[in-house]
Order: structure tokens, then C-alpha cells, then sequence
């Protein structure tokens, strides 16, 4: 297997800097806190990063011992549960959490061993979990999906309780877009990559796939706060949780302070608010297959690897790869617009879809994370697609799939509506 050894291991140097500065704006004094009830604490995912590359890459891979296998079996798994009422805490001694110090030392550790296996290691193809390297890009992807969801989590911290690291400007200025809608006609839609020619996938992009898709029409925009907020006044639903209300004035709440709430950033809300904004304006959802026939699809029958083109994704072309700390306007990437004039596909917040996450033809488990997508295919969770401001360009690829349950209110997720 022909790989750049160097140019793998900038990457992992690049997560673990990213992540330890998420870790080190923190309070000391909320280390122990969920600050979503539906999560572990915060100390579990600074030792969960380290311990899944050890047990992905190293233990599964490359089939050598960790560091300290008490603390991988600790920081093993995280949990998913259906309500705040399921989310137990740990009993006996799993509620005895390491002090940061001690994490810390086992990340020093756990890091030492990654690096010197990426520099050195025969990388045995032999070994189901590291053909084509599988193992090593599964825990350098997995570290980068979690440093957008640590700040779901660090979202629902108090203001006072993080330091904030540089300013980053707000984009305020700009008119709510109309709420126009394009017309798509019906054609082909390819989901997911071909086996034969992936770099890298998750278990669920494969196998690929075309799907036929009737004609429909959709928002070329997002749908704003400005859009959504006669929806909330007339008390059709609770406000998002990006929301709040001082003195009777609606305001967003950001990342370290809460400022006049911006009508044309989109709104941020979950699949369950989102489908019946939907219904209360007579329409629906975008499929996944509308999804990829929106953004990669075209009027001469070709399909695009992004919804701009064939380009590699840069920060002129969407909100994304850990821009700033909030949305920006709607329709304020122009040149990301797909063939078909519809915005913000990549970026700027996730693309809730109406369909039920599945496997698709020809799924089989992964070897280095065969839990990864099968313990989901439960009916419970709905497809995501794109991207947010605080996902990395490294998972942004046409077959990438998210997915989250529809009562999960947390996710920088955004939506915008259709009609058949």
C-alpha cells in the first residue's frame, strides 16, 4: 500500500492540536459536567480520542498492544440515548473519571505510540481492518466528527465558562434572501463511492449506487431565523435551542456571548421542528436522493464530486472546515451554489433529510469499527448530508453521510423545504 506516511501524520498532529485547544478553553471546574444529558462527561471524550485511535488503528489494525488498557476500556464507547431519562451515569467504579493530568499523561502516551506506528509499522494488508489503510483514516476521521460535536457540547456551557481563543467577526449584514423556490427535473442521482476507487469510506457510503428521481422543486435557500421566527410567535413549536429571549428581544444564542438574533443566518433546529415547519407550509423534506440531485446533479446529466464543481473545497465556496463559531447570512457563499442555483448544500449548518439512515445495497461492517453505522440502523436516526461551519474539509465528499435522532435539537443543522 503506497501511502504518505508524512503527510498522515500532519493530519493526526493537526487533530490532537485542534483538540487540545477545545479541551484547554474550558473551566477546570466543568471537566466533570454534561453539558448535554444525552452525552458522557466532558472528561471521557479528551481520553475517548486517544483510546479509539489506539483500539482502532493500533489494537485492530496493526494487531499491537495499547498503552493502558484500563483506560482504553474506559474511554472505549460513548452512548446515544433515545431520551435525557435513558442517559444514566456510569455506576461503580466507572464513576470514579481520571483526573485531567492523569488523562492528559495517557494522551501524551497514546500519542507516542500512533505517531511511531504512522512513521514505522508494516501496514499489513492482510489484516482486514488495514486494507487500504482503512484503520488509520477511520481514527483520524473519527477525531475530526468529534471536534464538531464536542461543540455541540461546548454550546450549552455558560459564556463564563470558556476563554474565548480569537475574535472572530460576525456576518450580520445582509438581507434575508427571498424564499424562492428552483425547479429540478426528474434524472439520476448517484449515492454513495464504488469500493474500487474509495480512498476511504465509512461502512455505510459503500456500495454506490443511482437512484432514479422524480422531478421536484426546493428552497434555493435555507430557511432564516427571520422565516422561522413567525412559527415560534404563534406558538406552533418551543424555540430552537440556539434561541433565547432577553427583555422581550430574541437573541442567538453563540458560542461566548448571545447577540441580537441575525434574520439571515439559517435556523438551527431538530428534524422533528423541522418537518413541521415544513407541513405548516404545505411542503416537506428533501430526500437524501433529492439531497444529491440538488447538489451534485445537472442540467446535462453530468454529476459533480461538489455542488460548484470539480474544485477542491475552499472557504469561498462554503461555511465550513472550522470557519468561525456561528452561521454566517444565508446565500453568502455564491460561488457554492450547485448547477441548479440552489445554496448553501455544503455549509454553513447539516441538511436534515426526510430519509430513515439505512444501509445501502451491498453494506457490509467495517473492520476497524464494525459497530460504527450497524448499531444505528435502527430506525431511529435521519440522514444529514453536507456540511456545517465546524465540519473539517477532510469529510466533506459527496458520499458522506450524518445522521442524528429527529429529537436531537444540538446539531448545526439547518433544513430547507420541498415539494413534489
Amino acid at each position: 500500500m503506497e501511502v504518505d506516511r508524512q503527510a498522515l501524520d500532519a493530519w493526526y498532529v493537526r487533530n490532537r492540536a485542534r483538540s487540545r485547544a477545545l479541551f484547554d478553553m474550558l473551566d477546570p471546574a466543568v471537566y466533570y459536567e454534561r453539558p448535554i444529558t444525552l452525552r458522557n462527561p466532558i472528561v471521557f471524550y479528551e481520553g475517548h480520542l486517544p483510546a479509539f485511535s489506539i483500539i482502532a488503528f493500533v489494537n485492530r489494525g496493526l494487531g499491537r498492544p495499547g498503552v493502558d488498557e484500563r483506560l482504553e476500556r474506559l474511554f472505549a464507547r460513548g452512548i446515544d440515548p433515545e431520551s435525557a431519562d435513558m442517559a444514566v451515569p456510569r455506576s461503580g467504579a466507572d464513576t470514579q473519571w481520571p483526573s485531567r493530568d492523569e488523562v492528559l499523561a495517557f494522551a501524551s502516551a497514546a500519542d507516542a505510540l500512533v505517531r511511531g506506528a504512522i512513521a514505522e509499522a508494516p501496514f499489513d494488508e492482510s489484516r482486514p481492518a488495514m486494507c487500504g489503510g482503512e484503520a488509520l483514516y477511520t481514527a483520524l476521521e473519527h477525531e475530526a466528527m468529534h471536534q464538531e460535536t464536542l461543540l455541540y457540547m461546548w454550546h450549552r456551557l455558560p459564556h463564563a465558562r470558556k476563554a474565548r481563543p480569537a475574535y472572530l467577526p460576525y456576518e450580520v449584514k445582509a438581507p434575508v434572501p427571498p424564499r424562492t423556490h428552483v425547479a429540478v427535473p426528474a434524472g439520476r442521482a448517484t449515492l454513495g463511492q464504488p469500493r474500487t476507487r474509495a480512498r476511504f469510506g465509512w461502512d455505510n457510503e459503500f456500495e454506490a449506487h443511482v437512484v432514479e428521481v422524480d422531478a421536484f422543486d426546493v428552497d434555493a435557500h435555507s430557511v432564516t431565523n427571520a422565516d422561522y421566527l413567525p412559527f415560534v410567535e404563534g406558538g406552533h413549536v418551543e424555540p430552537p435551542a440556539f434561541w433565547t429571549k432577553h427583555d422581550g428581544e430574541w437573541r442567538w444564542r453563540g458560542m461566548f456571548e448571545d447577540v441580537p438574533l441575525p434574520p439571515s443566518w439559517p435556523v438551527y433546529v431538530s428534524h422533528d421542528d423541522a418537518v413541521a415547519f415544513a407541513r405548516w407550509k404545505g411542503r416537506r423534506l428533501m430526500t437524501e436522493a433529492e439531497y444529491h440531485r440538488a447538489a451534485f446533479g445537472t442540467p446535462s446529466g453530468e454529476e459533480r464530486p461538489f455542488p460548484w464543481g470539480s474544485a477542491p473545497p475552499d472557504r469561498t465556496r462554503g461555511h465550513f472546515d472550522f470557519a468561525t463559531w456561528h452561521p454566517v447570512p444565508a446565500g453568502a457563499r455564491p460561488a457554492g451554489a450547485s448547477a441548479w442555483g440552489v445554496h448553501d448544500l455544503v455549509g454553513n449548518g447539516w441538511e436534515w433529510t426526510s430519509s430513515v439512515f439505512g444501509p445501502f445495497p451491498g453494506f457490509s461492517p467495517m473492520a476497524s469499527y464494525p459497530e460504527y453505522s450497524a448499531e444505528f440502523f435502527d430506525g431511529q436516526h435521519y440522514v444529514l448530508k453536507g456540511a456545517s461551519p465546524a465540519t473539517a474539509k477532510e469529510l466533506i465528499r459527496r458520499s458522506f453521510r450524518n445522521w442524528f435522532r429527529p429529537n436531537y435539537p444540538y446539531v448545526y443543522a439547518k433544513f430547507r423545504t420541498a415539494a413534489s
